[in-house]
């Protein structure tokens, strides 16, 4: 298909996003694991909440991995759509606004008779570390007929959210979208999310990397979790026979990016300051991705997602504050 409509769908986790700054002991007080995304209930998320609002640098906006990625691809001047689910309510109100704000396309139907829309709050702590108790509300009832074959279709690359994984019906619509766009010559691209979720889901990841993902998101410690070794660069042997191209994130070491037997080691951008690595890998996605589709080599779509992810990780939240287009123009002296 030579004349796509957007650059990339993702299909994810449509949340609003609660960020706030605690430190290590609000952390162990509430038996919350550090660094992980870990699932709540809707008491335990109402309880957390609002012993947050009293925190500093409190922060309310839309988020969701897949989202973050289509919202970075927007400010990179991408064309990205979107499906997700939310509730008709205040929040997925609030979603549904922001979303439509950047310009993104994005139709899936409200949920009206389910739970409300899910919330992520995300405790950053002075190493900028970013800790995700997640209520998934309304998203467990993303499905198959949710996935509207005209969006998939018209678009170069589908991109699917590892964390949506954790239902059935959401399997389900992942195995239809990629089917799909393969149907239609276009490509398919996995984030696996967070190492926990690879734990969780290690099998049915492996199953769906080896019949239908074509471009592979992971950082060192996922990707060492889904081979179960202790050592990237075995894990980085494994991947190559399982897709076509993987893009590899290793923090300050930066990314490696394999295709067969071609090979990419891309430093890290430089930092001022790490304030907050919710978003990081996100907004490096979107960058590879916007990269790629945009006929650029594999070098520089990631140096393109390295710079993204280094704006991201300068500030409290996992939106770009500044138009991610103009400061690629201005780093790498590449215009689309």
């Amino acid at each position: 298909m030579a004349d796509w409509q957007y650059d990339v769908v993702g299909i994810g986790n449509a949340i609003v996003d609660v960020l706030a700054r605690a430190d290590d002991e609000f952390l162990k007080t509430r038996g919350v694991p550090k660094g992980a995304m870990t699932l709540i209930d809707d008491q335990t998320a109402e309880s957390l909440y609002y012993e947050m609002i009293d925190l500093s640098n409190f922060i309310e906006q839309s988020g969701g991995s897949a989202a973050n990625t289509i919202s970075a691809l927007a400010s990179l001047g991408g064309k990205g759509a979107f499906i997700g689910k939310v509730r008709d309510d205040t929040l997925g109100d609030r979603f549904r606004d922001t979303i439509h704000y950047l310009g993104i396309e994005f139709s899936t139907p409200a949920a009206t008779d389910s739970a409300p829309t899910a919330r992520c709050l995300i405790l950053v702590t002075p190493d900028a570390q970013r800790t995700m108790q997640t209520y998934l509300g309304a998203c467990v009832e993303l499905g198959p007929d949710d996935i509207d074959p005209d969006l998939i279709i018209s678009s170069q690359v589908t991109y699917l959210e590892g964390y949506l994984f954790d239902r059935p019906a959401a399997k389900e619509a992942f195995i239809k979208a990629a089917t799909i766009a393969h149907g239609g010559d276009g490509k398919v691209a996995l984030t696996l999310s967070d190492a926990f979720c690879v734990e969780r889901h290690r099998d049915d990841f492996l199953k769906l990397l080896e019949g239908h993902i074509d471009i592979l998101f992971a950082n060192e410690d996922e990707i060492k979790s889904l081979y179960r070794v202790d050592e990237f660069d075995e894990a980085l042997q494994y991947v190559r026979g399982h897709c076509e191209i993987a893009a590899l994130t290793r923090s300050e070491k930066g990314s490696v990016i394999v295709r067969g037997d071609e090979l990419h080691v891309v430093d890290a951008e430089d930092l001022t300051s790490v304030v907050d690595t919710t978003g990081a890998g996100d907004a490096y996605a979107a960058g590879f991705l916007f990269g790629i589709t945009h006929h650029l080599d594999l070098f520089d779509a990631a140096r393109i997602g390295g710079i993204a992810a280094a704006e991201v990780i300068g500030h409290m939240g996992a939106r770009p504050e500044e138009p991610l287009d103009k400061l690629i123009e201005n780093k790498l002296r590449i215009k689309i």
